[in-house]
């Protein structure tokens, strides 16, 4: 490889390039197993002596490497040396590090079970002791390559643990098309929506936005014809201005859409916590979290007017 494809973060002079080009001589050449061998060595070698950007350096050059010559143990073995070498080292998390770790995500065999091991690890040093799921970035970068690979319900997770709202709405709009039923495009967002607002509410907004707007399936709106993406809709709004007895109508009012999937209530009960002060509830069952989930909400509006009540979509709820 030369050494302008390798990322700055991997890029240093004198005698790494030197061992790297006898190396990939040896690849070149069909003696994988020697090479592999003598990457390990010298990849311990530099640990020892602490020079761990020099080890990642050349395990990661090394397994794109072997990856390039499809031969998928060895780049996978050296992937992990270059996670090992970061987690013995002290070198902060950056942009430039997630997206070598990503590279090397999108070169493994998905059917792998050192994919599965490489993305763990790869995850707990990206958290960086900040973000305990991993890094959003990095996230970002497994997911788009789990869509690529149309591991839909894989590149879902991570988009929901990354900050990118647009892409998360543009996979989710191809999942609907590819995997989901016509009656079933509400749902596909709504879920989405609804995890990310107990998040993030800009991203919850970009997700609901992109996706309505860009779903073949879905009629310019809003309003919408589905219920349910009505309810999405008024309740970001709900979210912005801060308004209880709003929360309380449209969990009422649209209560048929809601039972569509019983984990909304609770993803709702979680949105009412955040953002209007709602009791966390206490049972577990649906029929009664749905109860006390719109009893506690009735109760806190007590002293606020509420008006719109009636059947779902019946009347347009004020927002003011």
């Amino acid at each position: 490889m030369a050494d302008a494809e390798l990322p700055k973060c991997c890029r240093n002079r004198g005698g790494v390039q030197r061992v790297e080009t006898k190396l990939r001589a040896s690849v070149e050449k069909g003696d994988y197993y020697e090479a592999h061998q003598m990457y390990r060595t010298l990849f311990f070698r530099y640990m020892s002596q602490g020079k761990h950007a020099e080890a990642r350096e050349l395990m990661y050059s090394g397994a794109l490497l072997f990856f390039s010559h499809s031969q998928q143990n060895s780049a996978a073995d050296l992937s992990m040396l270059v996670l090992e070498s970061l987690e013995k080292s002290e070198v902060k998390v950056t942009d430039e590090l997630l997206e070598s770790l990503g590279k090397l995500f999108s070169l493994m065999d998905p059917n792998s079970p050192e994919r599965a091991a490489f993305v763990s690890r790869a995850l707990k040093w990206s958290s960086g002791g900040s973000a305990k799921l991993g890094h959003p970035k990095l996230h970002q970068l497994l997911a788009i390559t789990l869509w690529k690979e149309q591991n839909y319900s894989e590149s879902r997770y991570h988009f929901l643990h990354s900050a990118d709202g647009e892409g998360c709405a543009n996979m989710l709009v191809e999942y609907s098309e590819f995997k989901g039923y016509r009656n079933e495009v509400d749902m596909f967002v709504a879920q989405a929506v609804l995890q990310f607002l107990c998040k993030n509410k800009n991203t919850a907004s970009m997700v609901f936005t992109t996706y309505t707007e860009k779903h073949p399936s879905i009629e310019k709106g809003p309003p919408f014809v589905q219920p349910l993406l009505n309810f999405i809709w008024f309740l970001l709004l709900a979210v912005d201005g801060g308004k209880l007895t709003v929360f309380t109508v449209l969990c009422e009012q649209y209560q048929p859409s809601l039972k569509r999937d019983p984990m909304y209530i609770e993803y709702l009960d979680r949105i009412g916590q955040i953002f209007f002060g709602v009791a966390p509830q206490q049972t577990s069952s649906y029929g009664g979290l749905l109860g006390n989930l719109l009893n506690s909400l009735m109760g806190a509006g007590d002293e606020e007017d509420i008006d719109g009540e009636g059947p779902e979509d019946a009347n347009p709820i004020d927002l003011d």
